[in-house]
């Protein structure tokens, strides 16, 4: 458990940057697997962490978000709406161009992220699909597709 646990703190660092392993994976997570024993979810306190996919990349979840939120300094690995997108992106609503006030500048398409308000409050995590100049540049479009809106 403890070589599949660091094996999985090296891969969250590779996806997110340093010390996201460490951040996202302390204390006792559990690991659920599938039927072939591949690691499939993280899991803490009955909360998902991340579901490590087929691809071999994660995809966030809230709790994942939130301990992402709490451990790097803003702006990294997140995308910052106005509050006017608070109630759609909790509810699960995707965040779109035209209220993304800033974003972490190494933000590319496809990255798994934070969607937080200005005080930095987490309203959900997604994946981005415009990379972060492009979301500052952009007055239409999805920015972020939200995965999971904290509600």
């Amino acid at each position: 458990m403890a070589e599949e646990l660091a094996r999985l703190r090296t891969i969250a660092d590779y996806q997110f940057g340093r010390s996201a392993g460490d951040a996202l994976f302390t204390g006792d997570p559990e690991v659920r697997h599938t039927a072939t024993g591949r690691p499939e979810q993280v899991l803490a306190g009955g909360e998902r962490l991340v579901t490590y996919g087929v691809d071999g990349r994660f995809t966030l979840g809230l709790a994942g978000g939130e301990r992402l939120r709490e451990a790097f300094e803003a702006p990294r690995a997140r995308v910052v709406v106005g509050e006017e997108s608070a109630p759609f992106v909790r509810e699960g609503k995707n965040a779109f161009a035209k209220f993304v006030q800033t974003a972490d500048p190494a933000v590319r398409p496809g990255d798994e992220i934070c969607i937080v308000g200005p005080d930095d409050d987490l309203f959900g995590v997604g994946r981005a699909e415009l990379a972060a100049d492009a979301m500052a540049d952009f007055e239409t479009g999805m920015a972020v597709k939200t995965r999971e809106g904290a509600d």
